[in-house]
């Protein structure tokens, strides 16, 4: 198993229980969001490749980063299929929204804090993985404890960018921002369950 206690110290607060549980209680929800997850990833690495094409260090990190989650994708949709649980349209968790919109909208700000909310997200990502893989079947666990490696590199290549844009001392400045409305968005209750969402307010109220 990769060692993530590098993450663990990153993140402000670790997974609450009551959201390990409302997990394992609705596994086809957590991957259907999961797959979500993945392709957003995807999609959300990409639109830094088209906004920011001078980077090139950028260029080559977020373009691997998007083609290893879009296999994620893949292999998340195989495992639904497998499973006989449909995709559907499933509404957004208002996690990375909220972090969005600390989002600084003056260059190269933006760009800095765009990557490390990045950061977070991956870093969250790869944290709820290791919480989870213990309490899943043989499957899940195996692929969720596979995710770990690369899931830690995005956090890890996400961060070194922002470093490369602001420097350590304002990336730690913003950092500590993010991460203090993150851990509030992870303890908060929400009323639907998502793979990002914070405390499920009960657990009949987990909308698709």
């Amino acid at each position: 198993m990769v060692d993530i206690t590098d993450i663990r110290e990153f993140l402000y607060c670790p997974t609450p229980n009551a959201w390990l549980e409302s997990a394992v209680d609705n596994q086809s929800l957590l991957l259907l969001d999961h797959a979500n997850c993945e392709k957003k990833a995807a999609s959300t690495a990409l639109n830094l490749i088209y906004r920011y094409v001078d980077n090139f260090t950028l260029l080559n990190k977020l373009s691997r980063l998007a083609r290893e989650e879009l296999r994620h994708f893949e292999q998340v949709i195989a495992i639904m299929k497998k499973r006989h649980i449909a995709y559907e349209q499933l509404s957004a968790s208002r996690y990375a929204g909220e972090l969005h919109k600390l989002v600084r909208t003056h260059e190269p700000a933006r760009m800095g804090d765009t990557l490390i909310v990045g950061a977070i997200i991956e870093a969250r990502s790869c944290e709820r993985f290791a919480a989870l893989a213990p309490l899943l079947d043989s499957d899940l666990r195996a692929f969720y404890l596979s995710l770990l490696k690369s899931e830690s590199r995005h956090y890890l290549d996400y961060l070194g960018l922002a470093k490369s844009v602001m420097g350590n001392a304002e990336v730690l400045e913003r950092q500590h921002v993010f991460l203090l409305r993150e851990a509030q968005l992870i303890q908060d209750s929400d009323q639907e369950f998502r793979f990002h969402s914070g405390v499920p307010a009960h657990n009949s109220a987990l909308a698709v």
